[in-house]
């Protein structure tokens, strides 16, 4: 079986993953599991987040990002990441100024949130074609006070933050600027590589969370928008129905997305976020968002069949949520379009 870049498919996870996970620990009180960003550890009267996510698919600012993705999966618990562990690896022949490139970016990022990097790993490593980053990210809370991916309810209403595809249209804007500038202006390319600083969801969650009424948040990366959805609701053993219209789509992302003939709701979406929350608070929710500054949208909401998984897409018509084989970006990356 050849696997495709990116995540790897959830019944592979269930066949294999899951079933080879060492010793059974009873301070582990949640586990690998579909759909899950990190996690639980009870240490006596508190309670342990801890995330892991690697940054493969971006060499302009990996180490920015190595923070801020871990920092996001923790957060969507309702918990304020504290610390980090980093595990660097570099291609042979790399240089001092790489390890400090990458080293700066994470000191900054950390600062930013005011987590700790407490320890990790740093080493050159044979047949590397470009640095990997993968990051450790952890949070401590009052036992039991959070939520995860896993507690949506049926009829539960759908909110998500900001828009699709961040991630991924910061890092085809730097990664692949050559090839952009040839069809996209200067302004909407410096626009697109700024989206960059939209990618912490932290404050997003943490208001989110402190507002009430919130069953589940999850935050989209791989697979973007839409696998993020379907993570979601496979976690919490639900359908789900969404409205294409709600979902906000900037227009950088647009442009780049057409450029490179893809689909912006299954493009690395880090940045953007999914709240799960119970009906009555949803308007709540909303509204404190926006008051912080965060677009914030109901796209939808949960259904009790979890064999539905709805679009309705701008012409009214209702079709099925598509789910990604793999995130969009890689097709980006993999290919050259000539305009």
């Amino acid at each position: 079986m050849k696997l495709s870049p990116g995540k790897i498919p959830p019944n592979l996870l269930r066949e294999v993953v899951f079933k080879n996970l060492g010793a059974e620990r009873a301070e582990v009180v949640l586990g690998p599991s579909l759909g899950i960003d990190g996690a639980v550890i009870e240490v006596g009267s508190h309670s342990a987040i801890v995330s892991m996510d690697p940054i493969t698919g971006a060499m302009e600012r990996i180490g920015w990002l190595a923070v801020n993705v871990n920092a996001n999966d923790v957060a969507t618990f309702g918990v304020e990441p504290a610390f980090f562990f980093s595990c660097i690896l570099l291609p042979k022949d790399a240089e001092k100024r790489t390890v400090e490139k990458i080293c700066v970016q994470m000191n900054d990022a950390a600062r930013e949130l005011g987590i700790s990097i407490a320890g990790g790993h740093c080493e050159v490593t044979p047949d590397l074609a470009s640095p990997i980053v993968v990051g450790c990210m952890m949070g401590i809370t009052e036992r039991k006070k959070y939520v995860t991916a896993s507690g949506a309810k049926s009829r539960d209403r759908l909110i998500l933050t900001k828009s699709a595809g961040i991630e991924g249209t910061a890092i085809l804007a730097s990664d692949r600027e050559n090839q952009l500038k040839e069809v996209l202006n200067a302004a909407t390319l410096k626009s697109a590589k700024q989206f960059y600083k939209r990618i912490s969801i932290v404050k997003d969650a943490l208001t989110a969370f402190k507002t009430g009424g919130v069953h589940a948040m999850h935050d989209p990366t791989e697979g973007g928008i839409a696998g993020a959805i379907h993570e979601m609701a496979d976690a919490s053993k639900l359908g789900v129905k969404i409205q294409r219209e709600k979902i906000r789509v900037e227009p950088e992302t647009v442009k780049i997305c057409e450029f490179y003939r893809i689909d912006p709701l299954q493009l690395i979406a880090s940045g953007s976020l999914l709240v799960a929350s119970e009906p009555a608070s949803a308007e709540e929710i909303v509204k404190t968002l926006r008051k912080k500054r965060v677009h914030a949208e109901i796209i939808g909401e949960f259904l009790p069949s979890r064999e539905k998984r709805l679009i309705i897409h701008e012409n009214g018509k209702t079709g099925v949520l598509a789910r990604p084989v793999t995130d969009q970006l890689w097709q980006a990356l993999e290919h050259s379009p000539t305009p």
